[in-house]
């Protein structure tokens, strides 16, 4: 019974003090202090509405009406920050001694704006009174420290917001970005040390968080250069920054690491325009790790860096500046493989990049090519990669500078290993009013099987050659691309053998089977020079040297069309010194993926026929006098030579029988 007594007494002792507490709260003074401590911290006003009640639970402190907190005197947009209430917490021990304490601070339901004009001020960059009368003034009723004229700042053990609403506003780029759902904490145990934050809100149904240290909470509101510690997370993709932070302007110091799933969509979530991507230049992923600086002026700069955009690694230095919204680059890239095919649209692709693998009769692929990411950014970039696969042909260890200017992308190349040879010159894509691509290249020792197989699915030649070219194309896909084709150039290859096709065979017995798979022809050097004009390459001097022939070449083939129209001319070599011989020209027509071969018997030259006839009188000549002992009279042919032996045998037989 006397512990049943002593609780009951204990519970009314409880209520007695906090009634008493309640009694000792002056819920005007605690409102006045936080408006004197706010605006003499920030030089903004704060300006609290309706009655302000005390509570009691679950803090001691006062509940205020609406708020508001006045915006920059350049801001157009309303105030800073209005919400519903404000509630305070106080430290109980305070309301003893002659200074109240601010312990907890919690916004109900703000609305924040945060803008940023065009010379890059933000509104957030406080300014506190520097007219010591005027902080005076403005402090008098505050706390004990303000009767010397100066205010100290302010700590908080705790600030929250719930269910808040931030709208950011960007004067020069004209970006609007609402997040709502917002709940946050702030914790600043020293208004000139450290502050703790975590922050969570939705934007265009996807999460956003944020949470981290600042350094030096005073000089961060007064848009100065601190120590920062933050973590960022926006839907899937995640980012960090340690290093120094300054917000007016916006500049940073430190290193970074960023893991940046669908980009795109990630774009869209921050308000700005989806960039184009394709699929293996950050079309699915971008990852990056380096030192970045945001400099005052709104450029970066990334030092040690590491980027993987999809599949592609790279690592390097890079300076990125922004004209109008667009980024420019300038950058020392270091690669292993790298699959730029996507960029010709001949890669897998990303959304924008794949094609249904619509063919032309012509055997080119009439989709059109999206080369819109030429368009993504200005660059200059100096670049070293192990490869590179460009989709319509492919690269070794290269060495280039890569410059791209309002869509026009221009690779020159200083170092290129291709094809078992070495390549050096310009590549150019341009994607302004269309595409059109041009190549001024001279190559040494390029292995032709593979080059042509990736160039026009060609698979017929094969040895290595030196090569000079000059070409242009215009169309929007590979197709239009073909037909429009134009340039010249010359090639000579050194020895080496021409597949399906066997041009000794069929001048030995002039028949048209030596051909398909299995048959060649071997040669020790093939030259000739071209010129191409709407997709028509025109050669008049091809000449081949064999071991067992020469031939010589001319005609057309239309690579638009995939088709052949060209004459080869052999000579079938009889004597020892490469003279003599037949000469059999022979047609080849048709696609060149199944041409069609025809000897040209009528223009077999008639001198050389009736010399090969003569030769082959002659020789039966020979044979009819070694074997039936005939000797030929002067323009005596053998059947008439041996049907007179015939005739001369008999009527000697003849005789024999009358004697």
């Amino acid at each position: 019974m006397r512990w049943i007594v002593r609780i009951i007494g204990l519970v009314v002792v409880l209520v007695l003090t906090a009634l008493g507490a309640l009694m000792l709260i002056p819920s005007n003074k605690i409102a006045k202090l936080a408006e004197g401590q706010f605006e003499a911290a920030t030089g903004r006003k704060i300006t609290l509405t309706g009655e302000v009640h005390a509570t009691i639970w679950p803090q001691l402190g006062v509940r205020t009406g609406p708020v508001t907190i006045a915006n920059a005197d350049w801001a157009k947009d309303g105030p800073m920050l209005s919400a519903k209430g404000l509630e305070i917490g106080i430290d109980p021990s305070s309301l003893f001694g002659g200074d109240i304490r601010v312990s907890k601070v919690n916004l109900l339901s703000p609305d924040i704006l945060l803008e940023r004009r065009k010379d890059g001020t933000g509104n957030w960059a406080f300014t506190p009174p520097t007219d010591p009368a005027n902080a005076q003034a403005t402090s008098s009723d505050t706390s004990a420290a303000s009767k010397s004229g100066t205010m100290q700042g302010f700590s908080l053990d705790k600030g929250t917001v719930s269910d808040g609403t931030v709208t950011w506003v960007d004067q020069e780029s004209g970006q609007r970005l609402t997040l709502s759902k917002l709940d946050a904490t702030l914790e600043i145990p020293s208004y000139t040390g450290p502050a703790n934050l975590s922050f969570k809100a939705e934007t265009n149904g996807n999460a956003i968080t944020l949470s981290g240290t600042l350094g030096e909470f005073a000089n961060f509101v007064a848009g100065k250069i601190v120590p920062a510690d933050l973590a960022l997370g926006v839907g899937p993709s995640t980012a960090s920054f340690k290093g120094n932070l300054g917000t007016s302007p916006m500049s940073a110091q430190g290193a970074i690491a960023a893991d940046l799933k669908n980009p795109a969509a990630l774009a869209t979530v921050v308000g700005q325009a989806a960039p184009d991507l394709p699929n293996g230049l950050g079309h699915d992923t971008i990852t990056a790790t380096g030192d970045i600086t945001l400099a005052p002026a709104g450029s970066l700069h990334l030092r040690g860096g590491k980027i993987t955009l999809d599949g592609n690694a790279l690592s390097g230095a890079a300076d990125v500046t922004f004209v109008k919204g667009k980024p420019t680059i300038n950058a020392q890239i270091e690669a292993g493989a790298l699959d730029l095919s996507p960029l010709t649209g001949s890669g897998s692709g990303g959304d924008g990049a794949k094609t249904s693998g619509t063919k032309s009769a012509s055997g080119w692929s009439t989709d059109s090519i999206d080369a819109s990411a030429l368009h993504a950014v200005d660059a200059k970039i100096a670049l070293s990669a192990s490869s590179i696969n460009l989709g319509v042909s492919k690269l070794g260890q290269t060495n280039a500078l890569i410059t791209l200017e309002n869509g026009r992308a221009v690779a020159d190349l200083r170092q290129v290993s291709a094809y078992d040879g070495k390549i050096s010159g310009q590549l150019v894509a341009n994607a302004r009013g269309g595409l059109s691509a041009a190549a001024n290249l001279v190559a040494k020792g390029v292995s032709m099987e593979p080059l042509l197989t990736d160039l026009a699915d060609y698979k017929r030649l094969d040895a290595k050659a030196d090569l000079t070219v000059k070409l242009l194309a215009s169309g929007n896909s590979p197709a239009a691309l073909a037909q429009s084709l134009s340039g010249s150039g010359n090639v000579s290859l050194g020895k080496g053998a021409l597949q399906g096709l066997d041009l000794v065979g069929m001048l030995r017995t002039l028949n048209l089977n030596y051909v398909g798979e299995g048959a060649k022809t071997i040669f020790d050097k093939i030259s000739a020079s071209f010129t191409i004009d709407k997709g028509v390459l025109s050669n008049d001097d091809l000449a081949l040297t064999a071991p067992l022939l020469s031939a010589a070449g001319k005609g057309r083939v239309n690579i638009g069309a995939q088709t052949l129209d060209y004459t080869v001319t052999a000579t079938a070599l009889s004597k020892d010194d490469g003279s003599g011989g037949v000469k059999v020209p022979l047609d080849i027509t048709g696609p060149w993926a199944k041409p069609k071969f025809r000897v040209d018997v009528d223009s077999i030259s008639s001198d050389k026929i009736d010399a090969a006839k003569d030769k082959l009188e002659d020789k039966a000549k020979t044979e009819v006098s070694k074997k039936l002992g005939i000797t030929l009279e002067d323009g005596q042919k053998p059947e008439d030579a041996v049907r007179q032996k015939l005739e001369d045998e008999a009527k000697k037989g003849l005789l024999k029988l009358f004697k």
